[in-house]
């Protein structure tokens, strides 16, 4: 059973950092492209970075320069650092995975950006 658990949202104000965690399970880790997306209020779910099992990145032009994500395949985690934080990356943020099987998803962790 795939489970993906996220962790380290929390309330920031505009300018501050943030590094958000994904613990995976029920997967071989590392032979796949781990993905995080967010939702903000009324808006639909958008695609933010990708990491491939080689370690290619790729992001969302909205978080592109700001952003890093990295994994630890060794402990099947996920990270997404997330400095110069805006009032509009205020969202719940996923992590998500792709396999044979369909796509999953965690529960999300809320980040809101705020002064």
């Amino acid at each position: 059973q795939v489970q993906l658990v996220e962790s380290g949202g929390g309330l920031v104000q505009p300018g501050g950092s943030l590094r958000l965690s994904c613990a995976a399970s029920g997967i071989v880790f590392s032979i796949y492209a781990m993905d995080w997306y967010r939702q903000a209020p009324g808006k639909q779910r958008e695609w933010v970075s990708t990491i491939t099992s080689g370690g290619s990145t790729n992001y969302a032009n909205s978080v592109k320069g700001r952003s890093t994500i990295s994994r630890d395949n060794g402990h099947a985690l996920v990270y997404l650092q997330m400095n110069s934080l805006k009032p509009e990356d205020t969202a719940v943020y996923y992590c998500s995975v792709s396999t044979g099987q369909g796509r999953y998803w965690g529960q999300g962790t809320q980040v809101t950006v705020s002064s």
